[in-house]
This record gives C-alpha cells, structure tokens and sequence, in this order.
C-alpha cells in the first residue's frame, strides 16, 4: 500500500506530561480506529465522551473523541482526533493500540498538513505561513504568519495569474484570427493593457525590500570588543537571566553564546561573542575567530569598551555602535566614538546606568530595519524568486511581442507558470519535501 493512502496518527498538542492531549488520526481507517477503540464511530463534529480499550478489551483511557468525515476536514481525509489525559503510559497505550491496526501508522513531521495541500485545503504560500505561525516567537511574526495562512499572497497569486491567462487568451486569439485584418491589433492592445498594470502590481510587491522576510529571519545583534569590558554582563541584562558566565579573568567566553529576545514584538537574536585580541592559546584563538566571522555576519554590532581602550577593531559591513561600559568605575573615562544621530551610549552593565536609552535605540533600529513589513506580502525567499520570475516574463512579453504574438503569448505561459509554483500546483514536487520537513510531528 503506498505511504499515502495509509492512515497515519500522532500527538498534535504539546509535549507529554500534559493535562489533556490530542491524538490524531487521518486518512481511510480514521473510522476503523474510532470503532476499534471506542466501539462506535460519533456524530461528525460533536464532541462525544468514549471510554477507549485495546483490542483485548483492555480500557486506555475515558477520552473526548471528535469525528471528521473527509473532505470536510483539515487534511481533506477522514479523521479523528483523541483528547486524552496526556500521561506518557496513557499516549504510550494509545499509540500501541493505534500501531496494531491494519495499515496505520505513525506521522511524519509534517505530513498532516501536507495532505492537507495535496487535497486541496490550502496552497504552499498558506502552508508556509502555517509552518511560520509555529514558529513565530514574537507578536509581530505571529501576525505576519496569521496573514499568510489566511491567503494574503496566495489570492493575489491566484488573482494575478487568472488575469495572465485572459491577457494570453487575448493574445492567442488574436493569433488564430492573423489572417483576418485588425482582429489581431483589437485583442493585443487590451492584453498589453492588462499586463502593464499587473506588472506595475507585482513591481509594487517586490519594492518592498524584503522586510517580511527579515522579520521572519529576525535581527541579530552582537556584542563585541576586547576582553573583559563586561561583554557577558551585558548579555544577561539584555536576556534578563544568566545566560553567559561573568567572570573577572580576560578570555572567559571562548564560544559565540546566542539568546532570543523579544524586543517590542521584534525578533532579535543577541550574540555574545569571546573577547577580540592578540593571544597563544589556540582554544582561545578559535573563540575570537569565529567572535570575528559572526560580528561580521550580524545586522548590527555593538562594540563594548571601557574607557582604557576606544580603538574599534571590527571588519564587518554592519553598523557598529561604540558603547563605552563601566561608567560607574570611572564616570570621566574617554568617551568613545558617537554614532551619529544617536550620540554617544555610556552604560554601566553591572548597575543597569544607561540600558534604557540602549534598549530604546536597539528597539528605533529594528522598527527602520524592519520597516512597514506588517504590510508585506512576501516572506520567504522562494516566494520572492518566483515572483520575480514572473515580473521578468511579464516584461518579456510586453518587449517582444512587436516581433511576434506567439513569443508573447510564450512568455505569458512561463508567467503563469510560476505563479503556478509559487501556490504549489505545477512542478513543486522536488521542493515539497524540504518544505514539509521543517514542520513538527502531528502538524
């Protein structure tokens, strides 16, 4: 039997112990299962109190069950859903029972929602936003995968490509009536029409800088500077916790430590980074490699000093802000560089003098770096290459049809075939996998 016409199961709630979890089942045996070990198969979509055994008659649990008939369902299959105490004996007993039936088996990551597209109950840009929702760490990401799982790209990308296909229409006929004077020039002119203003929509989308899809990414932000300034210190103030090791010998950090924030809904990912110097110690010589390779690659760099040494020794292409530590041991220490428009950041990590007018700043970067992506369409590479795909053909076509309808009318169907792409209906196959694999078991 091919994996796809199997019936799959798995925990689709949190990790167990829990105090209620959920088992899903989906696919053509989701009934069988709920006669198996319910003894009866409940009204579609009402919550029915069952007392679940094991083939012997051994009882599981006194379970919620819910009961979906395909294709009014979330994967478009048949499927049913246990809500169980979510003990690890209890799940255990469950999935036993679930494996012992004929043709079932356990998910993979992934897989529910992915029958889900196959059925046709949502397209790839709703999957992806899907898969984003679930991972989003921060209110902002949240509402961003919230509109993508409700379509916001994928009906502009039905819209658009339903307008690319009357414009080839247009196009076409006018090819099948070449022979009958200004027929031809009576459909071309509406098609151009329609292809300038929807090239001019998707141009629109593309400008947008990919915002979106940094704040999928999120902004990272790290800490560098000589040994010793209070590096560490700083890590723990902006975490709120201890995160790294403060200690008073130079060298302490010898690896890149990384903690996810939340910084006013923006996701920001703070490096802490081993201390930038000359040294014989290879352990330690690795440490400020990789503090120099991953300040390099940072969206902003801060770069930690006391008033003993102002020098910046930092290659990168990312701004860098000087922030001058320890005021609170020597507040006439040396000022170091300003950035300008910000002016100069004096702080004290151990005693939290200054954090709040870092913290501001930090948070006035990530809104210019983030921009107005509340608004965006786009949030993932793939999405922006085939649009960008489909703008070039559009442009195509506008410049070569004066020498000849039917390159045009090729261009309009390379168009509407990456917006095909782009939903996940035509030639995604090879990319459906990595896509999918990204989810967690039981989505």
């Amino acid at each position: 039997m091919h994996p796809r016409d199997q019936t799959i199961f798995a925990l689709s709630s949190g990790r167990a112990p829990s105090a209620i979890a959920i088992v899903r089942v989906s696919g053509p045996g989701a009934g069988p299962a709920l006669m198996a070990l319910g003894g009866k198969i409940p009204p579609a979509r009402a919550a029915t109190r069952m007392l679940l055994q094991d083939t012997s008659g051994q009882p599981l649990d006194d379970s919620v069950v819910l009961w979906f008939p395909g294709p009014a369902s979330a994967t478009g299959e048949d499927v049913a859903e246990f809500h169980v105490h979510g003990g690890r004996a209890v799940l255990a007993a469950i999935f036993a029972a679930l494996a012992a039936l004929e043709n079932m088996r356990a998910a993979e990551p992934g897989e529910f929602t992915r029958r889900a597209f196959e059925n046709g109950k949502l397209d790839l840009t709703e999957a992806e936003g899907l898969d984003d929702l679930i991972h989003a760490d921060t209110d902002r990401q949240r509402r961003q995968a919230l509109r993508q799982l409700k379509g916001l790209l994928g009906d502009k990308a039905r819209d658009w490509r339903a307008r690319i296909i009357e414009a080839s229409a247009l196009i076409e006929a006018g090819i099948d009536f070449s022979d009958e004077g200004d027929v031809p020039a009576e459909l071309i002119a509406p098609a151009l029409a329609k292809i300038k203003t929807l090239l001019i929509e998707i141009e629109e989308v593309l400008a947008a800088q990919g915002q979106s899809e940094r704040l999928r990414d999120g902004l990272v932000v790290a800490i560098a500077g000589p040994p010793n300034v209070g590096k560490s210190t700083l890590m723990n103030q902006l975490a709120r916790r201890e995160v790294a090791i403060v200690s008073p010998h130079a060298g302490t950090t010898r690896d890149v430590i990384e903690v996810q924030l939340d910084l006013d809904g923006f996701p920001v990912t703070v490096i802490d980074t081993a201390g930038i110097r000359e040294t014989d110690d290879p352990v330690e010589q690795e440490g400020v490699r990789r503090a120099r390779a991953r300040a390099a690659e940072a969206d902003l760099v801060l770069w930690l000093a006391d008033g003993a040494d102002a020098r910046i020794d930092h290659a990168g292409t990312a701004p860098v802000w000087p922030v001058r530590n320890k005021i609170d041991l020597d507040p006439a220490a040396r000022p170091l560089a300003e950035v300008p428009g910000r002016g100069e950041f004096a702080i004290s990590a151990r005693s939290g003098d200054g954090l709040p007018e870092l913290i501001a700043a930090l948070v006035q970067f990530a809104q210019d770096y983030f921009g107005a992506s509340e608004g965006g369409l786009i949030s993932r590479t793939r999405q922006r290459q085939l649009l960008q795909q489909t703008a070039t053909s559009l442009r195509r076509s506008i410049e070569v049809v004066g020498e000849g309808e039917e390159l045009a009318a090729e261009e309009l169907r390379v168009a509407a075939h990456s917006l095909g792409r782009l939903l996940g209906r035509v030639d995604v196959e090879d990319i459906l996998d990595v896509i999918f694999r990204e989810f967690c078991v039981g989505k």
